[in-house]
């Protein structure tokens, strides 16, 4: 089947993320079930016309201008391997257009309220769960790694020597990013926490739940919303904020804008550059604060 062989594809010779992979996977079986039960074609003898309809279809549902953009380029790259593979003449996916997404700036939360929570010593227990909570803030905040790098994180990549962690990006691409002395220090009491628990089975992976499981997608993101909840009114309250958080500080903290690339794992320096706006806006508001003609 067509699907299977491109979403094989995907997984061992694109070597796409598990997350990206159950997106994709969503995305085309989707695209293919309306192809079927609302056209009643297959995908190999869509047209252009029949792509734009499925598209049409899905704005009046009230999907987002990211969610169609990204369906539609999860069939531009379906198509793609068919025209490599010969089973189609030619991509009718290629003219055609996503919708505009409105550009936004990334929430983050200010330095001073992340200091506050992570040196409160009312907020987080003194058991393993409270430090495991408190290590995953800090290593969210203090690398501006992404969940699914966190979650991949082994034991063995702490270089305690070095001060810094190796981090499997991406496409499975390895970069190091260094720890501050906090950091470290709030690592080694996990580890010797997590040590000290004793769970019945040999985990490597860096994060356990209670259980001693390794850590999961949803674990993770309703732990840093409950301590967000702490120090942030604002909706959004999840570890990509962390990472907003993070590239924001190294920007208003004077680091090059290449170096925050590096450090993030960004392809293009394009993806990077969006946070020099949340630095604009910065300061703009310390301007008409503090100039007798703003």
């Amino acid at each position: 089947m067509p699907a299977e062989s491109y979403l094989n594809y995907i997984e061992h010779e694109k070597r796409y993320s598990p997350h990206t992979l159950l997106a994709y996977r969503t995305d085309l079986l989707q695209y293919i079930t309306y192809l079927s039960e609302t056209l009643e074609i297959l995908p190999v003898d869509a047209k252009a016309v029949h792509i734009r309809d499925y598209l049409v279809s899905l704005v009046e549902k009230q999907a987002s201008p990211g969610s169609v953009g990204r369906k539609l380029s999860v069939i531009k790259s379906y198509y793609k391997f068919l025209l490599r593979r010969g089973e189609v003449v030619m991509n009718p996916a290629n003219l055609l257009r996503a919708p505009r997404i409105p550009s936004r700036l990334p929430v983050f939360i200010p330095d001073a309220q992340m200091n506050s929570l992570l040196d409160s010593e009312d907020i987080f227990s003194s058991g393993f769960g409270g430090v495991r909570d408190k290590t995953i803030i800090e290593l969210l905040f203090g690398t501006g790694i992404r969940l699914s790098e966190l979650l991949g994180l082994q034991d063995d990549d702490m270089d305690f020597y070095t001060e810094t962690i190796r981090v499997t990006g991406k496409r499975s691409k390895v970069r190091i990013v260094p720890m501050t002395r906090s950091l470290i220090l709030q690592v080694k009491l996990y580890l010797t926490e997590k040590s000290l628990q004793k769970f019945n089975n040999k985990c490597t992976t860096l994060f356990v739940t209670d259980k001693g499981k390794p850590a999961y997608p949803m674990f993770v993101y309703l732990l840093v919303k409950r301590y967000l909840t702490y120090i942030s009114t604002q909706d959004k309250k999840s570890p990509h904020v962390l990472r907003h958080s993070y590239a924001t500080s190294l920007l208003n903290g004077g680091a090059d804008l290449n170096a925050i690339k590096e450090l993030l794992g960004h392809a293009s320096l394009a993806a990077t550059q969006v946070y020099t706006h949340n630095s604009i806006a910065r300061l703009k508001s310390i301007y008409k604060q503090a100039h007798p003609k703003a």
